[in-house]
């Protein structure tokens, strides 16, 4: 890709959609329909020949082929919960096999020696550094910058800054937090928690689909973009269903799996 861009590799929730156990109206439309597939969050920054992850959700390997990725060079993880670290194994042939060198994974403090732990065969897969919140590290032309996020575990929204476009991604928070805020005011995109359609069963870690419009308006980000969404949570969902009750809020738009983002101001592309 030749100009920077942020791809929504994945648009689901823990479960994804469909799921396997379930047969709910929006499982079944994902089923029948593959525009519907929900797949768990992630997504990928690209800048100045650079490939960058923000996180590895279990369908890692399935998403990089959908979007013809074959270079990953750095790797940030938002927090370690299965539906956004599960996929990091994926990387280990390519790394043995065409890169010959570790990729950069950077982590939450927290999550060091859980990496370790429980993946103690690739070390020798990535460089492992931590993030520090309010930090900004460059990528060829952009800014990528960890902000806390109100969750259940130490985790990091990612603040994307280019020279015209302003990016903020939160893929499960509840709200935002008091030192947060200010910093993603006015961006002109919030991409945040949506898990619930309904009643909120975990509300200091999630939100539902009002919560994060309301978000959006305290932020008064140009473009809201519902993500994290689970078709199961509170009240079964369909795509179909969601873009109705989006109608009234212009400004507000459902995540879909490979929607991409350019970062030079273009507006989404697909």
């Amino acid at each position: 890709m030749s100009s920077a861009a942020f791809i929504l590799l994945g648009s689901g929730a823990g479960p994804g959609a469909p799921s396997f156990f379930c047969d709910c109206v929006g499982c079944r439309e994902a089923r029948e329909h593959p525009a519907a597939i929900r797949t768990r969050s992630g997504a990928l920054l690209t800048t100045a020949g650079q490939q960058v992850l923000i996180d590895t959700p279990p369908d890692l390997r399935q998403q990089l082929l959908r979007e013809r990725v074959s270079d990953v060079d750095t790797l940030f993880i938002t927090h370690w919960h299965y539906d956004h670290f599960g996929g990091i194994g994926e990387l280990e042939y390519y790394v043995k096999l065409k890169r010959k060198q570790p990729i950069t994974l950077y982590l939450p403090p927290s999550a060091r020696e859980l990496f370790h732990n429980a993946f103690p065969a690739l070390e020798e897969i990535f460089t492992v550094q931590t993030w520090e919140f309010f930090r900004s590290y460059p990528l060829g032309e952009l800014l990528i910058t960890p902000l806390p996020a109100r969750h259940s575990i130490e985790t990091a929204g990612f603040m994307v800054s280019s020279p015209t476009v302003r990016l903020a991604y939160f893929p499960d928070t509840a709200g935002l937090p008091p030192e947060t805020l200010p910093l993603v005011q006015g961006s002109d995109y919030l991409i945040c928690d949506a898990t619930f359609s309904g009643e909120n069963w975990f509300p200091n870690s999630h939100m539902s689909i009002a919560e994060a419009i309301e978000l959006g308006q305290q932020a008064e980000a140009k473009t809201v973009i519902l993500t994290h969404i689970s078709v199961h949570y509170s009240r079964p969902l369909t795509s179909v269903e969601l873009q109705q009750q989006l109608a009234a809020h212009p400004h507000v738009r459902a995540a879909h799996d490979g929607m991409v983002i350019p970062l030079s101001g273009e507006g989404v592309k697909r």
